[in-house]
C-alpha cells in the first residue's frame, strides 16, 4: 500500500539513487534525536524504494533516551501506546553516499498517524518557527561554522586523549599554528576526503581552517535555507567522524575536550529574506544598521538566558565558558567583535546577517535554530532595541545580564520560560528538560578521578 509522504519527499529521488550507484548494498537511515545523535537503522539496498512509498516505523521512545541511549521515563515519551512505533519519512534532499562506508545515507522524519509533525522531534520545532517566519513575510537563511577535534585512537597518555597524527605525515601536531596553511596540507588527505564525501551528500561545505587550538578545525557550510542549514550540521558531523574513522582516528564534537584549550562552537548566521528573496537585514542606503536587523538582536539578547540550555546542553558544554575568549556566554552584541555573543561581521551592504556565538557545537543546531529565529521574531514583533553595541575592544569577563550561571540554573531558566516553552513546543519542552534532569542526576552519582585525587585521602 502507498501513502502520500507527509515530508513531501519523492519515489523519484529513491530510484534515482539505486541507478547512479548500483553497488551500493546498504544504507543508513538516521532520525536526529534531541541531543543531535543519529538513531536508526542500516537497511538493505532492495528496502529503500519501500521507506519512500510508504515510510519506516520507529519507537517514538527515541526522544525520550538519554546522552547514553537509555529511557528516561519522566518525559513521557517511553512505553507509550505499549511502546509502539511511528511512522518516519525520509527529508527530500538527504539521501546520499558515504564514500569512505561505502553506504547509502538518508535523513527521516517522524510524523503522526494524521500526518501531522511528532511534536517531540527537534527537526519539527524548527519547521514550526520557520512556518511562523513565512506567515510573517520573512524566509529564514542561515550557515552555521563547526569546530572540532581530532583525537587519537589507541592508548592514552596518562589518562588523557591523546590528538591525531597528521593524515600526510604521521607527525604529531604540537602548536597551536591557528590558520596555518601548512597544518592543513599535513591534514590534507583526511580533508579531501571529506570534501569528496560532501559532493555525494548535497553539502556545500566550503573553507577550512585550522582554529584556535592544537588539533582543533573549522570547517564552514554554504549560505541557505536555515532548515537545510541545519540538516547540513547532521550530515557534516556523520560525514567528518565516519571519514576519520577510516584514518584511524576520531572527530571530536565535545564543547570542551580539554580544559587548557579552547573550546568548540557552532556558530550560527542568519538573516532573513523577503519572498522575492531580498535581504531584509541590507544595510539601509546611507550605510547604517537596519532597524530590523537591530530589532532581531534585541530579541535574542531578551532571550538567550532562558535557552542557555539549549545552546549548551551538557555538563561538559560550560567548561566553554571558563574563559570568555572567544566562547562568550553574555548577552552582549557588537560589530566585528568576536568576544560578544552576537557579532555582526564587517563584510555588510546587501548581504548583511548577524552571527549568533553562543552554541556549542554538542549542541543541537534544529534547537538552536528554533529558539534563535523565535528570539528574532519576537524582536521584530514588538520593535525591541538591542541597546548600545559594545566597543570593539570590550572583552566580556563574566555572563552576561541575567543569564544562568550554571548547567543545573539553565535547566530552571527553561523550564520557567514561557518564551522557550512556545520555541520548542510543549511536548519537546518538557522531554527535553526531562532527559536533562536525569544526565544531571546520573553525573551527580559518578565521582571522577580528580575527586578522589584531591579529597580521597587528605582530608
Amino acid at each position: 500500500m502507498t501513502f502520500p509522504s507527509p515530508s513531501g519527499s519523492s519515489l523519484k529521488e529513491a530510484l534515482s539513487f539505486l541507478d547512479r550507484y548500483p553497488d551500493v548494498q546498504a544504507l543508513d537511515i538516521v532520525l536526529t534525536d534531541c541531543h543531535g545523535i543519529g538513531r536508526g537503522k542500516i537497511i538493505r539496498r532492495h528496502e529503500l524504494a519501500a521507506i519512500y512509498a510508504e515510510g519506516r516505523p520507529m519507537p517514538s521512545s527515541l526522544f525520550g533516551e538519554d546522552v547514553a541511549g537509555d529511557d528516561v521515563e519522566a518525559t513521557g515519551l517511553v512505553n507509550v501506546d505499549g511502546g509502539g512505533d511511528k511512522r518516519c519519512w525520509p527529508i527530500p534532499g538527504s539521501l546520499g553516499l558515504i564514500p569512505s562506508t561505502g553506504r547509502g545515507q538518508v535523513l527521516v522524519s517522524m510524523y503522526n498517524d494524521d500526518g501531522s509533525p511528532f511534536a517531540a522531534e527537534p527537526r519539527n520545532a524548527l519547521l514550526g518557527r520557520i512556518d511562523e517566519a513565512r506567515a510573517a513575510g520573512f524566509t529564514p537563511l542561515g550557515a552555521f561554522e563547526l569546530e572540532f577535534y581530532l583525537i587519537a585512537n589507541g592508548p592514552e597518555d596518562r589518562g588523557h586523549h591523546r590528538l591525531a597524527p597528521y593524515a600526510l605525515t604521521g607527525h604529531r601536531p604540537d602548536h597551536r599554528n591557528t590558520m596555518a596553511v601548512d597544518e592543513l596540507d599535513q591534514m590534507s588527505p583526511f580533508l579531501d576526503s571529506v570534501y569528496a564525501g560532501a559532493e555525494h551528500l548535497g553539502l556545500t561545505l566550503e573553507s577550512v581552517i585550522s582554529e584556535y587550538a592544537i588539533g582543533q578545525y573549522e570547517i564552514t557550510s554554504r549560505y541557505r535555507n536555515l532548515l537545510r542549514a541545519a540538516d547540513d550540521v547532521i550530515i557534516a558531523k556523520r560525514l567528518i567522524r565516519t571519514t576519520a574513522r577510516r584514518f584511524g582516528f576520531e572527530a571530536c564534537f565535545m564543547g570542551k575536550p580539554f580544559g587548557d584549550q579552547a573550546g568548540s562552537g557552532m556558530h550560527l548566521h542568519l538573516s532573513l529574506a523577503d519572498p522575492d528573496g531580498n535581504n531584509r537585514f541590507a544595510d539601509l542606503p546611507d550605510g547604517s544598521l537596519n532597524p530590523l536587523m537591530l530589532q532581531a538582536i534585541a530579541g535574542i539578547r531578551e532571550t538567550i538566558g532562558e535557552t542557555m540550555l539549549v545552546l549548551a546542553p551538557f555538563q561538559n558544554s560550560w567548561r566553554r565558558f571558563a574563559s570568555t575568549l572567544y566562547s562568550p556566554a553574555s548577552d552582549t552584541w557588537g560589530l566585528e567583535n568576536r568576544n560578544v555573543a552576537i557579532r555582526v561581521p564587517a563584510n555588510g551592504g546587501k548581504g548583511r546577517h548577524f552571527e549568533h556565538r553562543v552554541a556549542g557545537i554538542d549542541a543541537n543546531p534544529y534547537m538552536v535554530a528554533a529558539v534563535t529565529l523565535a528570539g528574532a521574531m519576537e524582536g521584530i514583533a514588538h520593535q525591541k532595541d538591542p541597546g548600545p553595541a559594545h566597543r570593539e575592544d570590550a572583552t566580556p569577563s563574566s555572563l552576561g545580564g541575567s543569564l544562568p550561571r550554571s548547567w543545573r540554573d539553565s535547566m530552571d531558566a527553561l523550564e520557567a520560560s514561557a518564551f522557550a516553552r512556545a520555541a520548542l513546543g510543549e511536548e519537546l519542552h518538557r522531554s527535553f528538560l526531562a532527559v536533562k534532569r536525569a544526565e544531571w542526576s546520573r553525573l551527580a552519582l559518578m565521582i571522577p578521578d580528580t575527586e578522589w585525587s584531591l579529597y580521597g585521602f587528605v582530608v
